[in-house]
């Protein structure tokens, strides 16, 4: 499979992960153009240092679940700001108060930005729509 669509299935598949842990702002930046150490950015809030933690373990679980391992992970003792290095995708679970302060997606602003309502359509392609069928009279 191609680095990038494996990238595209590990970014969903946070995402997913993300949403099942009730994450808020989810943020994903396409950032192939402009850094040549990872493809994704996935970004997100926790309400608790708690919450964060809890969060990137689910991440990790998840990823593992098809066979993804992380490269790395930090900060998961604090709580504060969680990052786990998938190698092509890099995922980011802070406090609000953390995110607010560091503000990664103006210091990246030069990334595309991709929508939640994206992941499903860059993971595989649309079907194209169906032709009706013409009924014939028989008379």
């Amino acid at each position: 499979m191609p680095k990038t669509a494996t990238a595209m299935k590990t970014q969903s598949w946070i995402q997913d992960a993300l949403e099942d842990a009730k994450a808020r702002d989810i943020a994903v930046l396409d950032v192939r153009k402009i850094s040549d150490f990872t493809d994704y950015m996935v970004i997100a809030t926790g309400t608790s240092n708690r919450h964060v933690q809890s969060t990137a373990d689910k991440i990790v679980d998840a990823l593992r679940a098809h066979g993804v391992r992380a490269v790395g992970m930090e900060g998961g003792k604090t709580g504060d700001w969680v990052l786990i290095d998938f190698g092509d995708v890099v995922a980011h679970v802070m406090r609000e108060e953390i995110r607010d302060f560091y503000n990664l997606e103006k210091l990246w602003s030069d990334a595309k930005r991709i929508e939640p309502g994206e992941k499903k359509q860059t993971a595989r392609k649309p079907k194209s729509p169906r032709k009706p069928k013409t009924v014939k009279n028989k008379s």
